[in-house]
């Protein structure tokens, strides 16, 4: 039996509509009886992460910010985190401003953002010099977004010069001409070796959870680091050709509650 299970959010353990279906909390709750850690593993922060691992009756353990943050929300202790380049990330900034696309930094436990979209307490508008902000603070994550998918499609290779950092995601229509251009186009991005799999490395260590008997799943192409490391991965079916080729196994999609359907076979 497998003591760990790392699983994705978005695209995987949520539907299209951003909902966590009954099935997949049953299945979630029954395997964290059969004494298996369930980890949320996600390019959101932490404290958007800590919520829906609760939703799901996950455990205390998450992992945000595409591996950048590790953290214990029982114990309320930040167990790893990596902090971006501060040169990379003000240069970052830089080229968001130049075209007016949303600057967002992955901080404690939430956001701060150049323009505020949200106001539901999710994000907190930068009010300081941003030189001071980020000297002063130690950012796990940096995202670039609009809803203008040309702007942001062309800011790639300024991106790709800045040393010490890498894209890490980044909406699918970016790297698949088949999905539709709508919605947040986005560039998640943090240091060269900040990824999901290096953290599910780091925890599994933590708790003495020997990788061969953890579980990756995840649908986009940050979850490939996961796959590379753990002893079974599973893609969701709505994932692209390209991820599926680094997994073990391939399960229904996420509108098809494809993570219950695994953990559903796993219990029998």
């Amino acid at each position: 039996m497998y003591k760990a299970i790392f699983i994705d959010i978005d695209g995987t353990l949520r539907d299209n509509k951003r909902n966590i279906s009954k099935r997949t909390i049953s299945a979630i709750k029954r395997v964290t009886e059969k004494g298996i850690l369930v980890v949320i593993c996600s390019g959101r922060p932490r404290q958007y992460t800590e919520d829906i691992s609760k939703e799901c009756y996950a455990s205390r353990y998450i992992i945000t910010s595409n591996g950048g943050n590790i953290y214990d929300y029982r114990e309320n202790k930040i167990m790893y985190v990596n902090s971006m380049d501060k040169q990379a990330c003000l240069e970052l900034y830089e080229i968001a401003n130049q075209v007016d696309a949303r600057f967002i930094m992955n901080v404690g436990a939430n956001r701060v953002v150049s323009k505020l979209k949200y106001f539901d307490g999710s994000e907190v508008e930068l009010k300081t010099d941003i030189k001071t902000f980020i000297n002063e603070n130690d950012i796990a994550q940096c995202i670039i977004a609009d809803e203008d998918f040309e702007k942001i499609k062309n800011l790639k290779t300024a991106i790709e010069k800045i040393e010490n950092v890498e894209i890490k995601n980044q909406h699918k229509s970016l790297v698949d001409r088949n999905t539709p251009k709508e919605g947040t186009i986005y560039y998640d991005i943090a240091n060269i070796d900040s990824c999901k799999g290096n953290a599910v490395v780091k925890l599994c260590h933590m708790l003495d959870i020997d990788l061969k008997d953890a579980v990756a799943i995840g649908d986009d192409y940050n979850d490939i680091s996961m796959f590379k490391v753990v002893g079974h991965s599973v893609a969701m079916g709505n994932a692209n050709y390209d991820v599926k080729q680094y997994v073990d196994e391939i399960t229904l999609s996420n509108e098809e509650e494809g993570v219950a359907v695994f953990l559903e076979k796993l219990l029998k």
